[in-house]
C-alpha cells in the first residue's frame, strides 16, 4: 500500500513576482503607457492610456499604435517609428497632438523605447498641453512689441525668411514676388522730448492701429499674405507676401502716408505727424531677408532725405550710384598711399599775348575698378570724410615740385605759375599755412608762383580763422583766387576787405560770348563781365575767365580787358610734358577744341 501525502501548493517563483508588481505598477501608473510588439500592435494598455484616449484598456488590445497617437502624420516620424520596431533605433520622441473624444485637443508628447528581454516596445504619453501653452504665451510675450502689440523685429524677420523659403520652393502657387514699406515717423523725437515718452508711447500705439487698418482695408488681411510690424523706436513695416507688382505697394504707401497724416488725438492731446516710407518690391528668386532690408533702408534715407513725409520707390540705378559712391569712400584714404592719383595740368593763357602764364592742378584718381575718375565723382566725397586734408596736401606737394621742375628745365623761359584748388575744410582741419609753407620750401618754388583757388562761397564767408590763414598766405605772397565767381553770394564789400589776388569768372558767363553760327547771346552777359572787369582791375586784382571754347569767346574777353582765359579752345588738361611744350610759346587754339555750346571741363583740387 502506497503512502500518499497532501498537496503542497506551488511555491511562486522571484521572475513571476517581479511580473506582478511589474504589472501592477503598469496598470497603476499615472504616466499613460502601452506595450506595443514588433508589429506594432498593442499588446497591452494601462488606464491612465485608455483614459487619455477616452477608452478601456482591453478595447486597445490588438489596435494599431501609430493610428491610436498619430505616428503617421510625418514621414520622418513615421520612418523612425519602424527603426525603432525593427530594434535598429534604441528610442523616440516627438510631440504630437491629439484629439480627445470629448471633442478638445491636447498636446501630448510621445516616447517609444524597447523592453528589455522581450522584444516589444513601450510607449508612453505625457500631456504637456499646460507646457505648451506657458511656452505660446512666452513666445508671444518674445515676438510682440509690449507698447503697441504688433509683431517685433525678431517675429517680423522670421516671417519675412519664411516668406522668401516658402517661395523658394512653389511652383505656381504665388505671384514668386514681395514686398516692403519700411515707415519711420518724422520728428518722434521731439515728440518725446517734449510731451514725454508717455504721449510718445500714445502716439506709437495710434501709428500701430492706423497702419494695421490700412492693411485689412487693402485687402492683403483677408490672405494673411501681410505683416505689420514694429522694427524699434519709431520704424515700422508692412510686409505683403506674393505681391502683384510696384503700383500694389504705391497704393499702398499713399493709404499710410494718408493715414498717418490725418491728426492724433491721445487724451485730448492733438498732434499731427508725418512719415517717410521706403518702398521695395521685387521678384523673390535671388532675394535674401539681408538684402531686402538693405534697399528697404536705403530707400527710407532717400525719402529723408528728398524732404521727408513722401514715399520713395527703389531704384536700382540711384542704389548703383550710392554703392560706388559707398565703395569709392572706403577706399579714398588709402589710395592716396597707394599711389592711385595723378596730376593733369590745363594752361592759363594770357588773352593779349597767347603765352602761357599759369597752369591748373587737376587731379585724376586711376581707380582699379572704375577707371579713371574726374574730381567732380570723388573730392564732394574727400570733403565730407576728411580725407580731403591728405588729398590736398598730396596734390598741393606734387604740383608745386612739378613747377619747379619746369622752371629749372626751362630756365630761359619765364616761370609759369601753379593753381591749386583748396577746400574750406582744408583749412579748418590742418595747418594749410604751415602746410603751404614746408612745401614751398621743401620744393624751392617761389611764392609768387604758387596760387591757391578758393569757391566764392568759401571765400566771402571767410572769418576767423579761414580769413587769417587767408591773410598769412597772402602775407607769405602766395596768390589767392575766387573760383566760380559770379555764381555765390557775389558780396563785392568782401573784395575790399580779402586778401584776394585774381577772379576767376565762372564760365556761365562766357558761355553768353556765343556769336557764332547765327547765335545771339544776350548782350546782358557781356555787360555784365566788362563791368566786374573794370571793377577788378581798380581794386588791383587780375581775372581769368573759364571755359574759353571758342575764338570768338576769346576776342571778346581780351576786348573787355579780361587778363586770361582756360578752357578747350587752348587745350584739354594735359600731362607735365605737354605742358613743357607749351612753355614759353603762343598757345594756338586747341584743334580738337569742342564746338561751341559743349560742356566745360569739369576742374578740381
Amino acid at each position: 500500500m502506497t503512502e500518499r501525502h497532501p498537496a503542497v501548493p506551488a511555491v511562486p517563483s522571484r521572475a513571476d513576482a517581479e511580473r506582478r508588481d511589474y504589472r501592477a505598477a503598469f496598470n497603476a501608473a499615472h504616466l499613460a503607457m502601452a506595450v506595443v510588439d514588433r508589429d506594432g500592435y498593442v499588446v497591452a494598455a494601462n488606464e491612465a492610456f485608455a483614459g487619455l484616449l477616452g477608452s478601456e484598456p482591453h478595447a486597445l488590445v490588438h489596435q494599431c499604435a501609430a493610428d491610436l497617437v498619430d505616428l503617421a502624420a510625418e514621414a520622418r516620424t513615421w520612418a523612425a517609428y519602424q527603426e525603432v520596431l525593427r530594434g535598429r533605433q534604441a528610442r523616440l520622441r516627438c510631440t504630437r497632438r491629439l484629439k480627445h473624444p470629448d471633442g478638445h485637443s491636447l498636446w501630448t508628447e510621445v516616447t517609444l523605447g524597447p523592453v528589455s528581454g522581450t522584444g516589444d516596445v513601450l510607449l508612453s504619453v505625457s500631456d504637456i498641453s499646460d507646457r505648451r501653452d506657458l511656452q505660446a504665451r512666452l513666445r508671444h510675450l518674445q515676438m510682440h512689441d509690449p507698447v503697441t502689440r504688433l509683431p517685433n523685429r525678431a517675429l517680423f524677420f522670421e516671417r519675412l525668411s519664411a516668406a522668401l523659403e516658402a517661395s523658394s520652393y512653389e511652383h505656381g502657387g504665388g505671384t514668386g514676388r514681395i514686398g516692403l514699406c519700411y515707415l519711420d515717423l518724422d520728428g518722434f523725437k521731439a515728440v518725446n522730448d517734449t510731451l514725454g515718452h508717455r504721449v510718445g508711447d500714445r502716439l506709437l500705439t495710434a501709428v500701430a492701429a492706423r497702419l494695421t487698418q490700412c492693411a485689412d482695408q487693402s485687402g492683403y488681411g483677408r490672405t494673411g499674405g501681410h505683416l505689420v510690424a514694429r522694427l524699434g523706436g519709431d520704424e515700422f513695416a508692412l510686409l505683403v507676401e506674393d505681391s502683384t507688382g510696384t503700383e500694389q505697394l504705391a497704393d499702398l504707401a499713399r493709404s499710410v502716408l494718408a493715414a498717418v497724416q490725418e491728426p492724433f488725438d491721445l487724451a485730448g492731446q492733438r498732434l499731427s505727424v508725418s512719415a517717410s516710407i521706403g518702398v521695395v518690391e521685387r521678384a523673390t528668386d535671388g532675394t535674401s531677408a539681408t538684402g531686402l532690408m538693405q534697399a528697404a533702408d536705403t530707400t527710407l534715407y532717400w525719402a529723408k532725405a528728398d524732404g521727408k513725409a513722401r514715399w520713395t520707390l527703389f531704384d536700382p540705378e540711384r542704389n548703383a550710384h550710392r554703392m560706388t559712391r559707398q565703395a569709392l569712400s572706403s577706399t579714398l584714404r588709402p589710395a592716396v598711399e597707394r599711389g592711385e592719383f595723378e596730376l593733369e595740368y590745363q594752361p592759363l593763357v594770357d588773352l593779349e599775348s597767347g603765352v602761357v602764364r599759369g597752369v591748373e592742378a587737376l587731379v585724376r584718381w586711376n581707380h582699379p575698378q572704375f577707371g579713371t575718375l574726374t574730381p567732380n565723382r570723388f573730392i564732394g566725397i574727400a570733403e565730407e570724410d576728411g580725407s580731403i586734408v591728405q588729398l590736398g596736401q598730396w596734390v598741393l606737394r606734387t604740383a608745386c615740385r612739378q613747377a619747379r621742375r619746369w622752371q629749372i628745365e626751362q630756365p630761359s623761359d619765364a616761370p609759369v605759375f601753379v593753381s591749386v584748388n583748396v577746400a574750406v575744410r582744408q583749412v579748418w582741419d590742418s595747418d594749410l599755412v604751415g602746410d603751404v609753407a614746408e612745401i614751398l620750401a621743401e620744393t624751392g618754388l617761389a611764392p609768387q608762383l604758387l596760387q591757391l583757388e578758393l569757391t566764392e562761397s568759401a571765400v566771402m564767408g571767410s572769418a576767423g580763422r579761414p580769413l587769417q590763414a587767408l591773410q598769412a598766405l597772402s602775407d607769405m605772397g602766395v596768390r589767392i583766387a575766387i573760383d566760380d565767381f559770379g555764381t555765390g553770394y557775389s558780396n563785392l564789400a568782401y573784395l575790399s576787405r580779402l586778401p584776394v589776388s585774381v577772379l576767376k569768372l565762372d564760365g556761365s558767363f562766357v558761355r553768353g560770348f556765343r556769336y557764332e553760327e547765327g547765335t545771339h547771346p544776350n548782350p546782358a552777359d557781356e555787360t555784365i563781365v566788362e563791368a566786374l572787369v573794370q571793377l577788378a582791375h581798380r581794386l588791383g586784382l587780375t581775372v581769368t575767365a573759364e571755359c574759353v571754347e571758342t575764338a570768338g569767346q576769346a576776342a571778346r574777353l581780351r576786348r573787355v580787358g579780361c587778363d586770361t582765359g582756360q578752357g578747350w579752345l587752348f587745350s584739354r588738361a594735359v600731362a607735365p610734358d605737354v605742358i613743357a611744350g607749351m612753355i614759353g610759346r603762343q598757345t594756338p587754339a586747341a584743334p580738337d577744341a569742342r564746338p561751341d555750346g559743349a560742356a566745360p571741363q569739369p576742374a578740381g583740387p
